[in-house]
């Protein structure tokens, strides 16, 4: 269960999107934001030289979904520069070091493979790892430590705008219930859920293939593309597949998506009693707030 945190974020240079720390101020991991055009100031900190684990995060412009690659090394400069001469995708690193400098290549390791077996689970981001390999061999201490600075890595990645460990569908409640929504005009048959961050679309929901004239032609059409190229959703005879839970940033493109056409999210969205999403969570707010 989730429990109130103190987070702390030091801004070195005074700019809010340049490098960004990140502690919780209980706990002895810091998470560094790097973005990839501010390397060089990274490269001269002394957490640079430490041992260290690493997230590539980034977003080609013909993805829909954005793309992350964990690492880890003894010396976490060495491995960036590498990555800055190699790899084109990322624009952002994400850093984690110890404040005591107590991390091993043991607590590296064991955190790189168990971080993207996470990351994989979640599915928030197109994984760069070609897999994660076996379990490393980890003494029970060290990896009771191990997966302690992993909660600490997930709670300040997030906290950064990285979500890379975060289930996109809610979690059941402690009935064992989810607050579904549905879609199922003309022969689509889509379930969802509405969350802090916007309308996901869960997997197995099927949509319309054929897009209508309301789109051709316009940027929804050119995201639904994107959406079956990024294989988020596969054709299947006149229908569209979700392959997998993805997040829209509002209910109303996630109902162009299913149905290929111009929709209103907030009246296409209904629960399983028939109501709409609008009338549950718009006229539930506007109650609250008289």
């Amino acid at each position: 269960m989730a429990t109130p945190k103190t987070i702390q974020i030091f801004l070195p240079t005074g700019n809010p999107r340049g490098l960004r720390v990140a502690e919780i101020t209980t706990r002895i991991v810091r998470l560094i934001e790097v973005p990839r055009s501010l390397l060089d100031e990274f490269l001269k900190m002394p957490e640079a030289q430490q041992v260290g684990l690493y997230f590539l995060v980034g977003q080609a412009d013909e993805e829909a979904i954005p793309k992350l690659y964990v690492g880890q090394s003894g010396t976490v400069a060495t491995r960036l520069t590498q990555h800055n001469q190699s790899k084109d995708f990322w624009t952002r690193a994400l850093v984690a070091v110890s404040l005591t400098n107590s991390l091993t290549q043991t607590h590296a390791t064991f955190l790189e493979w168990h971080c993207i077996g996470q990351a994989k689970q979640a599915g928030r981001y197109g994984l760069e790892n070609a897999n994660a390999g076996s379990k490393p061999h980890t003494p029970a201490p060290l990896e009771a430590d191990c997966l302690e600075i992993f909660d600490t890595i997930r709670v300040l990645s997030a906290t950064l705008g990285q979500p890379i460990f975060e289930p996109l569908a809610k979690p059941a409640s402690e009935t064992g219930e989810k607050e579904l929504f549905f879609c199922t005009a003309a022969g689509t048959n889509a379930r969802g859920e509405y969350t802090p961050e916007g309308f996901v679309v869960l997997k197995g929901s099927l949509g319309r293939k054929e897009n209508l004239p309301s789109i051709v032609g316009t940027s929804s059409e050119r995201f639904r593309a994107k959406l079956i190229q990024s294989n988020v959703m596969a054709e299947d005879g006149e229908r569209v597949v979700f392959q997998k839970d993805y997040l829209f940033n509002s209910p109303s493109m996630a109902a162009v998506a299913v149905l290929g056409r111009t929709a209103n999210g907030w009246d296409t969205w209904k629960s399983i009693a028939g109501k709409t999403l609008g009338e549950l969570k718009r006229q539930s707010n506007d109650q609250a707030s008289n």
